[in-house]
């Protein structure tokens, strides 16, 4: 009880202390002349914002750069040392090349279900659509911990001649085959992974494009099928190049999302048999072993990775409202 009303009280006095300081930003602003109001009014708004930003964010983000050059108790200077084991330490290569393996499939798997789904839906009655819509999108309700466990119960895995309580070795076993090691054998665990955030990212996919896909203008559909298009055709060079702006943002959003993806690994199988993660990684390094300055570098990669993507997705949303 005393708990729920913590809870209560700060999120009261956090959403009155903003609607306090913005109230009386805006009254001071109102005070002065019509011209330094058109100055200040629009710095009144965002400066918070920047503020939070830069307090939370880019300090952040500094410092963790400057301790990238650092030991591992980020006292002793030690140049590029820490960038030395980036490149040539093993773990961090297998690490890399799976976030490589991620950023290639996930990205493309998603929205490519996303997709069909999304044209599927969009041919059903209106209640047929919902329902199924309502299901893809389900998912994503669940978080990533959630998740991981739901599908720890499917991908389970027993010694031969033992009771299989994995649902997958369940159907496996029951054609008669051995079971299935599917998060320690190295040639599918990691895809064994990423069916998980697939499974999660298809319905945000799926949402964005049926979107995207109901805004195409039914003249141009229709003045296709007139000229003897048949649907694939109207699909792939009417539909796709429309919707081609969302599909970019839909891609590189979960791609960002997957440069970041920690939980799934961390739940599943914690790293261990060549499924590592840079995420995963920096975690160990920082608070198994105490290397900060090492852990510091693994963070810098990942922002310097992301940050293109970003920088994309950005571009592509303007263009989107644009078009608006």
């Amino acid at each position: 009880m005393t708990q729920l009303l913590t809870a209560f009280t700060a999120i009261a006095l956090g959403v009155g202390g903003v609607l306090v300081l913005f109230w009386g930003l805006n009254v001071a602003v109102d005070r002065t002349n019509e011209k330094t109001q058109d100055k200040l009014r629009p710095w009144v708004f965002i400066g918070p914002a920047m503020l939070v930003v830069t307090l939370f964010l880019l300090v952040p983000a500094v410092d963790t750069f400057r301790r990238s050059f650092l030991g591992p108790a980020s006292q002793e200077f030690v140049g590029l040392a820490n960038y030395e084991y980036l490149v040539t330490d093993p773990q961090v290569r297998t690490a890399i090349w799976n976030n490589l393996l991620w950023i290639l499939i996930v990205p493309a798997v998603s929205v490519a279900i996303g997709l069909v789904v999304a044209v599927l839906a969009d041919r059903m009655s209106e209640t047929w659509e919902k329902i199924s819509k309502s299901l893809i999108f389900l998912p994503m309700a669940i978080s990533f911990v959630g998740a991981s466990t739901i599908w720890g119960f499917i991908y389970a895995w027993r010694t031969p001649g033992t009771p299989q309580i994995g649902l997958l070795n369940a159907i496996w076993t029951a054609f008669g085959n051995e079971p299935v090691g599917w998060l320690q054998n190295f040639a599918i665990n990691d895809f064994a992974l990423m069916a998980i955030m697939i499974w999660l990212q298809t319905g945000f996919a799926m949402v964005l494009l049926s979107a995207a896909i109901k805004n195409v203008p039914v003249d141009t559909i229709e003045a296709a099928r007139v000229d003897g298009a048949s649907e694939i055709a109207i699909f792939w060079r009417v539909i796709v190049p429309q919707i081609r702006s969302t599909i970019v943002v839909v891609a590189t959003t979960i791609l960002i999302l997957v440069l970041k993806i920690f939980d799934i690994v961390y739940v599943m199988t914690d790293g261990n048999y060549g499924t590592d993660v840079i995420a995963n990684l920096f975690i160990r390094t920082m608070f198994n072993f105490g290397q900060f300055g090492q852990a510091a570098v693994l963070v810098v990669f990942l922002i310097v990775v992301t940050v293109p993507f970003m920088i994309i997705n950005i571009r592509r949303f303007r263009e989107q409202e644009a078009m608006r």
